[in-house]
């Protein structure tokens, strides 16, 4: 069929909608210290999560609480300051962007990114996406050098 569209997975509007979900539980985790399995207790109420991968949520929450610490001594390598005095907002999505580079190998570099620049456009600061942007890039070029 001539000029139709390509179609797009269902499971991706799933997993984007957890990755929200996971940017606003890291968000909320970097204000207000817990563990991570309170954070997914307390989003299974959230009401977009009956249109979220909740499982893919489960994960990323999971992945970047526990490996936090790993996650931004990596994420200092690409950043001009020190990962913890970053805005909240670009810190959540950077986590959740370098994660997902460096643990899901089955999510295309370029989804990761244009995920988070969409994320920090709609929550971060005005020209944020721009910073998340380039630290992920940077970040996809090291950790996925065969995909670029």
């Amino acid at each position: 069929m001539a000029g139709a569209r390509p179609r797009r997975d269902p499971a991706s509007g799933a997993r984007s909608v957890a990755r929200r979900l996971a940017v606003q539980a890291l968000y909320r985790v970097q204000i207000n210290a817990g563990p991570w399995q309170d954070l997914v207790t307390e989003f299974a109420a959230e009401p977009d999560m009956a249109r979220a991968d909740a499982d893919y949520f489960r994960t990323l929450v999971q992945g970047c609480c526990e490996g936090r610490e790993a996650l931004d001594e990596a994420l200092a390598q690409w950043v001009d300051r020190k990962p913890e005095s970053l805005d909240p907002v670009e810190h959540a999505v950077l986590l959740v962007g370098l994660y997902e580079l460096q643990q899901r190998p089955e999510v295309p570099w370029r989804v990761v990114i244009a995920e988070a620049v969409t994320l920090t456009k709609r929550f971060g600061a005005t020209d944020g996406h721009k910073f998340v942007n380039a630290v992920l890039d940077r970040a996809a070029r090291a950790s996925r050098p065969h995909e670029h």
